[in-house]
C-alpha cells in the first residue's frame, strides 16, 4: 500500500486530533447574568431655597434606602450661623420642607445632613458674600 499524500496525511491527523480539541470549550455560558443588587446610599436628589418675601423656603427631598431619622438643615449668612432645624424622615415622607425668618437680603446657605452625614449645601447669593 503506497503512502497517503501530504493532504491526505494532514486530514487524517485533524481527525485524530478532533475529539481531544473539542474538550477545550466552555461546557456552560450563563445566558442571562445574574441581577445585580444595588443598594444606594442616602441622597438629596433635589433641593432649593428661595425667598418667599421674608422668609426663605428650602425644599428637600431624600432617595436611597435609609433608616428613618431626622434631615438636619443648619442655616448661614456668609460664615455666620444663624439656626438649625430638623425634620424626621420615613419610608412615606421623603420630603421636607424648612423655613427661616430672613427680612434682610444676605448670602444665604444651609447644609443639610442625615443621620451625622452631609448630604448637600444649598446657597441663595443676593448680596455679595
Amino acid at each position: 500500500m503506497p503512502a497517503p499524500s501530504l493532504p491526505a496525511r494532514v486530514l487524517l491527523l485533524a481527525g485524530l486530533l478532533a475529539p481531544s480539541l473539542g474538550g477545550c470549550r466552555y461546557n456552560y455560558v450563563p445566558l442571562i447574568p445574574k441581577p445585580v443588587q444595588v443598594t444606594l446610599p442616602t441622597r438629596v436628589t433635589s433641593a432649593t431655597l428661595v425667598r418667599e418675601s421674608g422668609t426663605l423656603v428650602l425644599k428637600a427631598q431624600v432617595e436611597g434606602r435609609f433608616e428613618p431619622g431626622y434631615l438636619s438643615a443648619v442655616w448661614f449668612d456668609s460664615a455666620r450661623e444663624l439656626g438649625r432645624d430638623s425634620v424626621y424622615l420615613d419610608a412615606g415622607q421623603r420630603g421636607a420642607t424648612f423655613r427661616l425668618d430672613a427680612p434682610e437680603k444676605g448670602a444665604y446657605r444651609a447644609v443639610l445632613s442625615f443621620g451625622g452625614t452631609v448630604l448637600r449645601q444649598v446657597e441663595l447669593y443676593e448680596v455679595q458674600p
